[in-house]
């Protein structure tokens, strides 16, 4: 089994063709990056704005946009209040930072990264499982603060994650479940984030952390949650001092509601019509709704090569793990893409 790695240096954008091939990995699942009006909107912030903003949210002079978005991505999304940093994981990490002595702390599996205070957690097993399990540990225990940390989603082996075990928790403990949905905003829940799938119970204070960078296409990483905790997170240090992302980004992201819409519709007729062909095939595994379909075959990607297709394929969790191929759709794929991938399939 071959992993490729001679696409590891391109000097060219990212889009549905790479050097002839056809290009089904990547994040961009709603193809922002190659989007001609979202690019008009960028370079209209650019001109209104400039290349960047180098100056702290600390900093006594301000650019107003920072707020304005921030307002608009919590009335979007639902939330009480949002707060946006330069990536998603300076968001992750300062939340973590910010909570971390709130109380006992659990990972559920294979959480990302990003939201690790040091080492890999080293929770194994299946979601399902471990929520029954962290029901027994909190309701059993005689500690009532609790931080729990979890992905929205599984976006390898696509999984959407179920947090109706939280109803089952005593309502003497008190929760912050901190949650990445880096994967899942602007996708999943009809391009809401993780927040509206979030049971609400009075213990339980759910902050959703997730890069922009994905389906938005925006280089920034932002934070939605209760006023009083977003409130707190902006007295940190962290958010003080470091510098915003480049407010071009966020003028074309809050101008392109109608551009998520359509890219969303598209991306959703391209889910159905790869899973027209793949339902009831058992070396696939994927999920309503997502663009990522996870292939049991360990050559597919040497064999998709052969056919000028180029898929995701790389080890995990780390170099010397097992080589992941998938099938990353996006709505930059016409309709054409999509024929040409399933007669190569």
């Amino acid at each position: 089994m071959q992993y490729h790695t001679n696409f590891k240096q391109l000097n060219t954008h990212l889009g549905p063709r790479i050097e002839s091939r056809l290009y089904f990995g990547g994040t961009a699942y709603l193809g922002i990056p190659q989007n001609e009006a979202y690019l008009a909107l960028y370079l209209e912030g650019l001109k209104k704005f400039g290349l960047n903003n180098g100056t702290s949210r600390g900093n006594n002079v301000q650019l107003g946009i920072y707020d304005e978005v921030e307002h608009y991505a919590a009335e979007k999304y639902g939330s009480g209040s949002a707060l946006i940093t330069s990536s998603g994981y300076l968001a992750a990490q300062l939340t973590i930072k910010h909570f971390v002595n709130f109380g006992e702390i659990r990972y559920a599996p294979d959480t990302h990264p990003a939201l690790w205070q040091n080492d890999n957690p080293q929770t194994d097993g299946a979601f399902a499982n471990w929520a029954v399990n962290i029901v027994d540990e909190i309701n059993s225990s005689d500690k009532e603060n609790w931080v729990i940390i979890s992905n929205s989603m599984n976006n390898l082996y696509p999984e959407i994650y179920d947090f109706s075990f939280l109803k089952q928790i005593n309502q003497s403990k008190h929760i912050i479940l901190l949650v990445d949905d880096s994967h899942g905003i602007g996708i999943i829940n009809n391009g809401l984030s993780a927040l509206s799938a979030v049971p609400k119970c009075e213990n339980v204070k759910t902050i959703i952390i997730a890069s922009m960078a994905k389906a938005l296409g925006v280089d920034a990483g932002i934070i939605f949650g209760d006023t009083d905790l977003i409130a707190e997170l902006k007295e940190t240090n962290a958010f003080l001092g470091a510098s915003p992302p480049a407010a071009a980004g966020l003028f074309a992201f809050m101008n392109a509601e109608k551009i998520y819409e359509v890219e969303l519709s598209k991306l959703n007729q391209n889910i159905a019509t790869l899973s027209n062909v793949l339902n009831g095939n058992k070396d696939w595994h994927f999920i309503p709704n997502f663009p990522v379909f996870f292939s049991k075959n360990a050559d597919l990607s040497t064999k998709l090569l052969a056919k000028n297709i180029l898929a995701s394929s790389f080890p995990y969790p780390d170099k010397d793990g097992p080589i992941i191929n998938r099938i990353v759709l996006s709505s930059w794929h016409t309709n054409t893409d999509i024929e040409e991938l399933i007669k190569a399939l």
